[in-house]
């Protein structure tokens, strides 16, 4: 089996709590070349940990991170939820792959940008999510490294594709067949793929050629790629 990049998806969340520092080194230490996480702005702008808009999932708080302070959620959740500085600290050395599930305005990416440029850790982070994040990602950082997310199998527009200067496409792992890869790779970008959790699926798209796997299960990742 060729080399795959194992990303750890919001860290090790079968055993901690995703998006939590926590996870992030349980990632880490069991093997993850790269950890995912999720960043979203709180009301006064800082960059934090959170996948859902909403504190109730994980936090059994049904409160809009919108409407708190980066001071006020560290209150509510006891510090559990980090800051991006905070995790960047925590993840020092490593790959960080950011998806901005809440990004559609220009000067939100430019907060998470120059967030990770004040951390020094522009030359290991990349960005992931749908086009629209990823021209502000763009247009805020001419150099990033982006993962255009793609929801289904028709092909990115060129116009788009030559905007937002994707290095990987990023797909649901049960989209990834042949014909995907050698499309992706004649185009000249880089194939990763998110979430599978079984150790068929993963061998599955090794043997296909992607790039990356983004996982819930690294440690799985790491023992599939190990047996080679």
């Amino acid at each position: 089996m060729q080399t795959v990049t194992a990303v750890a998806h919001r860290g090790d969340p079968y055993r901690f709590r995703e998006n939590t520092i926590d996870s992030l080194r349980s990632a880490l230490d069991r093997g993850a070349d790269a950890v995912e996480f999720d960043v979203r702005l709180t009301r006064d702008g800082v960059p934090v940990l959170l996948h859902d808009a909403t504190l109730k999932r994980l936090w059994g708080l049904d409160r809009p991170l919108r409407s708190l302070s980066a001071a006020e959620v560290r209150g509510l959740t006891a510090g559990g939820v980090p800051t991006l500085a905070e995790a960047l600290a925590a993840t020092d050395g490593t790959r960080v792959m950011l998806d901005l599930p809440g990004t559609r305005e220009p000067r939100a990416a430019r907060r998470v940008v120059d967030a990770v440029r004040e951390a020094g850790a522009a030359d290991r982070a990349y960005y992931c999510a749908d086009a629209t994040a990823m021209l502000a990602v763009r247009a805020a950082d001419p150099a990033a490294e982006i993962a255009l997310t793609c929801t289904s199998l028709a092909p990115p527009r060129p116009v788009l594709l030559a905007a937002v200067k994707p290095r990987w496409l990023n797909y649901r792992f049960s989209l990834a067949d042949r014909d995907l890869a050698a499309r992706v790779h004649h185009g000249g970008h880089l194939l990763s793929v998110w979430t599978p959790d079984t150790r068929r699926s993963m061998r599955r798209l090794i043997d296909l050629g992607v790039d990356s796997i983004t996982t819930n299960r690294i440690d799985a990742l790491t023992a599939v790629r190990k047996q080679g």
